[in-house]
């Protein structure tokens, strides 16, 4: 009897996992700036992140849900923070979705050079994106209500090198991959950092007040807002899974974020 409860009990929870790893949060964040230009109050902002394309799972589909969604806020940028494939195959439908968000700017992660501890990955050798603009250690200076935006984004190989990238603009915004480069940046460099690689944890267990992130036990930044002497940082829960096509308390989510002058 205790054998088939537990065996019940199993299949309830990958049920659920598979289940939760497609179940797509819609977040709308509302975030001041201090000194964003009047002109620039109300911008809105598209993060998403870890699509880990390529492998048979959920993720894809709430990749293709979170893309639908994008495309009918139809914000001022969409901004992408890496690990975009798992494996190569995915790279074709990657394109597909990728060429329907409009004035798009990524960055690689990790798992799309195959730096990962998973055996299977496999890099996938992107140079470029079509419509998209494929940000490796350099920034573009865009034109927004009349003001002037620095978008730049850092190869996930070259960590440290974010102290480089600033330039001057009404609005800085940092690309990276892994949420810590927001300790290496020196105060003033940039207003607001987007990274991922986190996944929420992607499995955890929950407990009064908070939860343990199995994947990542000491992580400082895991989802959501930090503000810290650098600038501000969003970590994304990203949209796909890596090792296990399941989630565990870390739904995947899709993130406006608007931005008001403070």
């Amino acid at each position: 009897m205790i054998v088939l409860v537990l065996v019940v009990l199993s299949l309830a929870a990958l049920v659920w996992g598979w289940f939760e790893a497609g179940w797509v949060r819609w977040v709308v964040l509302d975030v001041e700036v201090p000194g964003l230009p009047p002109e620039l109050d109300g911008v809105r902002l598209v993060h998403l992140s870890d699509f880990h394309l390529g492998v048979p799972s959920r993720g894809e589909g709430a990749v293709a849900r979170a893309v639908e969604w994008t495309v009918a806020r139809d914000p001022d940028l969409v901004l992408v923070t890496g690990d975009l494939l798992s494996r190569p195959r995915g790279e074709e439908r990657l394109r597909e979705l990728v060429a329907r968000l409009p004035r798009c700017y990524v960055i690689l992660g990790n798992h799309d050079l195959a730096v990962s501890r998973d055996p299977f990955s496999v890099p996938a050798r992107l140079d470029e994106l079509g419509s998209a603009t494929l940000l490796s250690d350099e920034g573009r200076r865009v034109e927004l209500r009349g003001s002037t935006v620095w978008i730049a984004g850092v190869d996930p190989a070259s960590r440290g090198n974010e102290r480089g990238l600033s330039a001057d603009a009404d609005l800085r915004i940092l690309l990276t991959h892994f949420p810590s480069a927001i300790d290496r940046i020196e105060p003033g460099s940039f207003d607001l950092v987007l990274a991922g690689h986190m996944h929420d944890g992607q499995i955890c267990i929950p407990y009064p007040g908070g939860k343990l992130r199995l994947a990542h036990l000491r992580a400082r930044y895991t989802r959501g807002l930090y503000r810290r002497p650098a600038g501000l940082l969003h970590v994304s829960a990203g949209l796909g899974t890596t090792f296990v096509p399941f989630r565990f308390c870390a739904r995947p989510e899709a993130t406006e974020i608007v931005l008001h002058s403070g």
